[in-house]
């Protein structure tokens, strides 16, 4: 029985260039590729940087904390499957090494997040291969 069958959610597929990417979340470890070259961080998994233009990209680890770029609350769900996730947050995290992600806010009220709200990775294991990033609120010191 696949993945989305025993979630019944749509779930990612790996591919042979995002394939890393899902192995380290399995491990709780947030990676992206880095170019060799021009030394930017790219997101999402691709075979080109989208900087330079380089193939020379080696996935690295990252600190998995980041800043609330922009965000919606979803109060109806917008795929079958999260019916029983709504409210959710779907939000954009601009990543203190630069790059942008599409993810969720999980761990605090929706109704509590804002634009620059400091975060940080979250993982849910979904499936064997699947855990999928998300993030939540840093705790204040």
């Amino acid at each position: 029985m696949s993945a989305q069958r025993r979630t019944h959610k749509l779930l990612p597929e790996p591919t042979p260039v995002s394939r890393p990417f899902w192995e380290a979340a399995r491990k709780r470890v947030l990676s992206l590729q880095r170019c060799d070259k021009c030394a930017e961080y790219v997101f999402y998994p691709r075979g080109l940087c989208s900087h330079c233009g380089s193939a020379e990209l080696t996935w690295t680890e990252v600190s998995g904390r980041g800043t609330v770029y922009s965000f919606t609350v979803a109060r109806r769900p917008t795929m079958v499957g999260f019916q029983d996730e709504v409210p959710y947050v779907i939000a954009i995290v601009e990543l203190d090494e630069g790059p942008r992600m599409t993810t969720n806010i999980v761990g605090c009220d929706p109704e509590s997040i804002r634009i620059d709200m400091r975060v940080e990775a979250a993982f849910e294991r979904e499936s064997d291969e699947i855990t999928l990033v998300k993030f939540r609120p840093v705790e204040s010191s």
